[in-house]
């Protein structure tokens, strides 16, 4: 594989991790862990859906911690990224 083309792969999966101040491992670890919250999260609400009773804060409060993370992160400058 030709030098220019390895660097261009290296350079589509670093990128954005090195935009926000961060490896590509570490945005990798943080994706992920938000990721499995997420479905955690749905599963919840799917079950919550078919049994109200089960579930009811559930999906509200992991999206409530996610985003208070994100802000802490930004606020500490972990996170170069303006949140949309």
């Amino acid at each position: 594989m030709p030098v220019s083309i390895k660097k261009e792969i290296i350079r589509i999966f670093t990128e954005h991790p090195k935009s926000i101040g961060e490896t590509y491992f570490q945005h990798l670890r943080f994706a992920s862990a938000n990721g499995l919250r997420l479905v955690y999260s749905g599963l919840a609400c799917i079950v919550h859906s078919v049994l109200p009773f089960l579930f009811i804060d559930t999906a509200s409060d992991v999206v409530k911690k996610m985003y208070a993370h994100m802000i802490q992160r930004k606020e500490e400058g972990d996170c170069k990224e303006p949140l949309s």
